[in-house]
């Protein structure tokens, strides 16, 4: 790109088993002392409203984290879900369900359960938000293995300024379990969103500036710090430095890994609320 582009961000969500929402993650990025563990009375799983209870009881975890960031991010944006494109995003879909899918194939291949297998699909998340919101708009799921939460806010990104129109960017990745565990080093659960804005308005919390560059990424986010209680295991994690940035609420430069030796640059500028 020969000049940054300029997208505003306006509904920020992150969840995590001991951090159950922006409130609880806002703190602990800024390393605030926040308690180690979920807090008391949090919620055992992610429970999205717009899931009936039915549904709710039936989905993965993958689902209902996806679901509930992406609730929290345009609750706090303001705007209608419905009438939101959207970017869904993660690394591996949902690992403890392929696991118990294999498991079952190797065992007995007539007791495979429907249920689980439609769960087992990527783009899983993106289908039941699109039935929980009633949204019509554009869907898109997508994975990039290690770089899968900077190649998705790129998507993200990039459709909010070709189209003219709010993203909302939704990513979950999940425990490995079985022997993926032994191949796969995601851990713990984490889920993210926000909602991207191509104008400022009334809700408008950061101005994102952002381009590509071919440069070195930037190394895995410390398992310590701001980070020691979060999944910093999690295939999501990549996520986590631009989630801090956001927290601590000032101007900030850093870079997300978007691809092989590809970078998302980014510049992040509070902005001043009007009246």
């Amino acid at each position: 790109m020969t000049a940054p582009q300029v997208a505003f961000i306006e509904g920020i969500a992150l969840w995590s088993p001991a951090w159950p929402g922006w409130d609880a993650a806002a703190p602990a990025l800024r390393g605030e002392g926040v308690p180690s563990g979920a807090p008391p009375h949090a919620p055992a799983r992610a429970a999205p409203a717009g899931l009936p209870a039915n549904e709710r009881r039936r989905a993965p975890d993958s689902v209902l984290v996806a679901l509930q960031v992406a609730e929290q991010a345009v609750a706090m944006s303001g705007r209608a879900a419905a009438g939101l494109a959207s970017v869904f995003t993660s690394a591996h879909g949902d690992l403890p369900i392929v696991d118990a899918l294999a498991r079952t194939l190797a065992g007995d291949p007539r007791l495979l359960s429907p249920t689980r297998f439609h769960h087992s699909v990527h783009n899983a998340p993106s289908g039941y938000w699109a039935m929980a919101s009633g949204s019509h708009a554009a869907g898109t799921a997508l994975a990039a293995f290690d770089h899968s939460f900077g190649a998705g806010l790129l998507e993200a990104l990039v459709q909010v300024t070709s189209d003219g129109q709010p993203v909302l960017l939704a990513g979950c990745d999940t425990e490995a379990r079985g022997p993926l565990a032994s191949v796969n080093t995601s851990r713990g659960l984490l889920g993210a969103a926000l909602v991207l804005a191509p104008h400022a308005g009334a809700t408008s919390r950061f101005a994102l500036g952002w381009d590509v560059a071919a440069a070195a990424p930037p190394a895995s986010p410390a398992r310590d710090g701001p980070f020691a209680e979060a999944p910093a295991a999690n295939a999501l994690a990549d996520a986590l430095p631009l989630f801090a940035a956001l927290a601590r609420g000032g101007a900030a430069t850093l870079a997300l890994r978007c691809g092989p030796g590809t970078a998302l640059r980014l510049t992040l500028q509070p902005c001043v609320p009007s009246g």
